[in-house]
């Protein structure tokens, strides 16, 4: 199986990527035989065990370990929740606060599997953020997660009332289209039958992670830049969406 994800670091205990959109983290118990990062550093490496998990949508940095020790000590520092993991994600409507603190528990929807709410029987998820760049009718913002719950970053944006910009189940659009930025100052190409997207996935991205190594004791950060998608976004919105 070719390896479809970019390797930012490998040593003898760990391996840290940068995922690409669509390609899943783990199988899927429905669709096993479908490609994950999981089975690719598996045929390359041998032994992979997985430490943190991104969604499917999500693109970025996640570590790998590569035996059992190093597994157990990174597991034990992002329960301990000493690791820190930022994520970029571009919001919908401009975030009045440059800085806050979002902690409201999140619990399994009760009637659609798969999917998180707000609630008060759930477990406490805390979401630290800050504006990177704002926008005409968006946000480039910053998230550092204090809990890894799922679909944190999502509910919780989506909760104070700004949701992703491209969010399919917590948002209001399943993709970003430059009409989207340009409004009426759009015009479709004279051969062009349908506009395409910018970007069709989850505008979020896991940009820089940061933990102690479990063999050397050192603090390491690894950094992921924009992708392509994401980064087309942002440029297009620089150029038509600011003041």
């Amino acid at each position: 199986m070719k390896l479809q994800t970019e390797i930012i670091y490998e040593d003898d205990d760990l391996v840290v990527v940068n995922k690409p959109p669509f390609l899943l983290t783990i199988p899927d118990r429905h669709s096993p035989d479908k490609p994950n990062l999981y089975h690719q550093l598996g045929d390359r490496y041998g032994k992979i065990y997985t430490v943190h998990r991104l969604d499917r949508e999500t693109s970025g940095i996640l570590v790998f370990a590569k035996t059992e020790e190093a597994h157990r000590e990174l597991s034990r520092q992002f329960q301990e929740r000493s690791v820190e993991k930022i994520y970029f994600a571009l919001v919908e409507g401009v975030m009045h606060q440059q800085e806050g603190v979002i902690d409201k528990a999140l619990a399994e929807h009760p009637t659609e599997p798969g999917k998180m709410i707000v609630a008060q029987r759930g477990k406490r998820s805390i979401t630290h953020y800050k504006v990177r760049e704002s926008f005409k009718n968006f946000t480039l913002a910053e998230a550092d997660i204090k809990t890894g719950r799922m679909h944190q970053i999502r509910v919780h944006f989506q909760s104070i009332g700004y949701p992703l910009a491209v969010d399919a189940m917590y948002g209001r659009k399943t993709e970003f289209k430059l009409s989207d930025v340009k409004l009426g100052k759009y015009r479709m190409g004279k051969f062009q039958e349908e506009e395409r997207p910018l970007m069709a996935r989850t505008s979020l991205h896991a940009g820089r992670l940061s933990f102690t190594h479990p063999s050397s004791n050192q603090p390491v950060t690894f950094e992921a830049e924009l992708p392509k998608d994401f980064g087309a976004v942002v440029k297009q919105l620089r150029k038509w969406g600011s003041g």
